[in-house]
């Protein structure tokens, strides 16, 4: 089975703020695996072929974080 490597930039100051991050991912069914680094401001996100870019955005935008950019597969998507 394919997978998606996923990277985004998000503004956290504290935290509780890559925790909001941390915990959406847990809930988010093909997620395989995620790194939040609350120093690097960015989220690392491994998911399996049914999970797609648009879906991880929306669930960290929903933490209320700015996300000021995003990867996909090494390749730059709009936010």
């Amino acid at each position: 089975m394919a997978e998606h490597n996923y990277k985004f930039n998000i503004t956290m100051t504290c935290g509780g703020c890559s925790g909001a991050v941390e915990r959406v991912l847990k809930k988010l069914e093909g997620v395989k695996s995620f790194d939040v680094s609350l120093e690097s401001q960015t989220a690392n996100i491994v998911t399996d072929d049914s999970v797609d870019y648009a879906t991880v955005l929306e669930k960290i935008k929903k933490t209320g974080k700015a996300v000021n950019s995003g990867e996909a597969d090494g390749v730059s998507q709009s936010v």
